[in-house]
């Protein structure tokens, strides 16, 4: 009878959408780790970290995979238009659901509806940087009057139009009255060979793709745009410190998948983002590569962002 009643079950089994299935042997395969920019730069390197953990805690590999360009905006659609089985995930930058929608008259896909989100990842501090040899200056205040100076010949990069990144360089030559022009890079990776070539004159950028340089001497960091000093940077000022009060700006990334994802390999990839992220030793690892461990449910996820979009709106409003 048992057996009889084994047969009569498969074709129901057959029958079932993949995503359905998924949810009874998630992962029992590799899982794609979808990230917008490229590699060396601070999302591909934290997504990297993330990646490494969650193999280790799931026994399958999760392959990071680079889909550049559009400040983002081809990764977010890959994810998008993934197959919603559980199998694949993305790093999703805050700037392309809460900053793009500002910018673009159409997006590849609809911030609102087209993903199932996951758990915050990570707050990256924006720190402001020159290369010393090109650019002899050892404050804020030293730079501003530097590049009033020179008008005209004031560039700075950013990994892309609309990311923070962006308009955080906007927002201080705005805030500090100088004029300057924006070079669009791919990421970090090409921005810093620009700064020290004298290319662009400076940025204000991810922290994460700059601790090296800036440790060894070759770029000089003026300020973070942050409330506190950051930990690893101790002799860095705030931009507070540094004379432009306000100025806190952290991008932060998530993880989502493909609207459609089932909801027990959602709640269960956050548990583990959450559970990892706990880790003392982790948290400074990260710190010293100058990014912040979050972690969040899925539902304390669409709050914050939620909450964020008045923010971000008027921030692209003042930058300009």
């Amino acid at each position: 009878m048992l057996h009889r009643r084994a047969l009569l079950a498969t074709p129901m089994l057959a029958a079932l959408p993949v995503a359905g299935r998924a949810q009874g042997t998630w992962p029992d395969r590799p899982v794609r780790v979808i990230v917008g920019f490229p590699p060396g730069g601070s999302l591909d390197v934290m997504t990297r970290l993330a990646a490494e953990q969650m193999s280790r805690r799931l026994g399958q590999p999760f392959v990071v995979e680079t889909r550049t360009g559009a400040s983002g905006n081809i990764g977010a659609e890959a994810l998008a238009r993934a197959t919603p089985d559980g199998y694949t995930i993305g790093t999703v930058s805050m700037h392309n659901l809460l900053i793009n929608p500002h910018l673009f008259k159409s997006l590849p896909y609809d911030p609102d509806r087209d993903f199932a989100w996951i758990s915050a990842m990570w707050d990256l501090p924006n720190v402001a940087v020159v290369a010393p040899q090109h650019v002899p200056v050892r404050t804020l205040q030293e730079f501003a009057e530097w590049a009033k100076a020179r008008p005209g010949r004031i560039s700075f990069g950013s990994s892309g139009v609309g990311t923070t990144i962006h308009l955080s360089g906007a927002y201080l030559a705005g805030r500090a009255g100088f004029e300057a022009q924006h070079v669009s890079f791919r990421g970090g990776a090409q921005t810093i060979p620009s700064l020290l070539s004298g290319d662009i004159q400076y940025a204000v950028d991810n922290l994460a793709s700059y601790v090296g340089v800036i440790q060894e001497g070759r770029i000089r960091a003026l300020a973070v745009a942050l409330p506190q000093r950051w930990p690893a940077l101790p002799d860095v000022p705030t931009m507070t410190e540094a004379g432009i009060p306000g100025f806190e700006v952290s991008p932060w990334h998530l993880w989502a998948a493909p609207r459609g994802t089932p909801r027990a390999v959602v709640d269960r990839i956050s548990a583990e983002v959450r559970s990892a992220w706990a880790d003392t030793a982790l948290q400074q690892r990260a710190i010293a590569m100058g990014a912040r461990l979050t972690g969040s449910t899925p539902d304390e996820l669409a709050a914050r962002l939620a909450k964020e979009k008045a923010v971000w709106a008027e921030m692209v409003k003042v930058s300009g």
